[in-house]
């Protein structure tokens, strides 16, 4: 079945779907995004997702390019129109269509939203779940404020390659000071010896993330030892487990860390009844 697109009102194939050359998105990374689970044919959290979507634009004095019930029924038509039961969905607003300058374009621009979906294996994300995933560490080199989803993500695919590159899964992004912020497209909590789970704070220095939010949700509802603080390196070398959370894989373990085995080298406990239980705490949209 071929992928459809949502571009600017209009659904059309995927591979003919087309941006104008100087959307503001091309040329200046002048937009945000969302990425958002879908489960049984149903967005995951999508309050959630769509709050941090308006604080971005607000954040980037960007336009937003429809009222959110509009938007709420192109998301839900781009899924089922390439029949995705389980995967996920994203959208991108950009600033728009102008005369390439960097000063914003007149008031009048339009803002440009595309909009497309997925399918996921989950079999697969399962069997990569339960043999946990490696992360390497890497110089946090982003702008400052990553609490924007924007799409200037250069710094980001920098870091998952070398990830790839060296046979991990994710990048664990490092300040100057040996601290770990987070991943390169996911938060990053380690579990520490006396069994706190502890992932950093909010901050204009990370994205808050919507997994990482139900996740607190979920630590605080069931009473567990939780503590958001910063943590380095060498702390997450001796930690007794360690994850990471994104919307597009859930509650991940990680089982090494630069070559460090965590723990036992195996998923922990905690980490795979987050995982487990993950979808008994979110939202589940109608």
């Amino acid at each position: 079945m071929s992928r459809i697109a949502y571009v600017n009102g209009r659904y059309v194939p995927h591979g003919q779907a087309k941006v104008a050359v100087e959307d503001r998105g091309y040329q200046f990374a002048d937009g945000v995004y969302e990425v958002c689970e879908v489960r049984g044919g149903r967005m995951i959290d999508e309050s959630r997702h769509m709050a941090r979507l308006d604080r971005s634009l607000k954040e980037l004095r960007i336009a937003r390019p429809m009222s959110p019930r509009a938007l709420a029924v192109v998301l839900r038509e781009t899924i089922r129109r390439n029949r995705v039961r389980d995967g996920i969905i994203y959208l991108q607003v950009t600033r728009g269509v102008a005369k390439r300058d960097f000063p914003f374009p007149a008031e009048n621009t339009r803002p440009s939203l595309v909009v497309t979906a997925r399918s996921n294996d989950l079999d697969r994300l399962e069997q990569v779940a339960a043999e946990g995933v490696s992360v390497v560490t890497v110089p946090d080199i982003r702008w400052k404020r990553v609490d924007i989803k924007s799409v200037a993500l250069l710094p980001n695919v920098l870091a998952k390659q070398t990830a790839r590159e060296q046979g991990a899964r994710e990048a664990w992004l490092v300040d100057a000071k040996g601290r770990i912020t987070e991943g390169s497209s996911s938060s990053a909590w380690i579990v520490s010896r006396d069994g706190k789970l502890i992932t950093h704070p909010l901050g204009e220095d990370i994205l808050p993330g919507i997994t990482r939010s139900v996740v607190i949700d979920m630590i605080k509802a069931q009473g567990l030892p939780f503590e958001e603080r910063i943590f380095t390196v060498e702390e997450a070398f001796q930690a007794r487990e360690a994850f990471i959370t994104s919307a597009s894989q859930v509650v991940l373990p990680v089982v090494r860390i630069d070559g460090h085995s965590v723990g036992n080298g195996a998923p922990g406990l905690i980490t795979t009844a987050l995982r487990r239980d993950y979808h008994r705490y979110a939202e589940i949209a109608v």
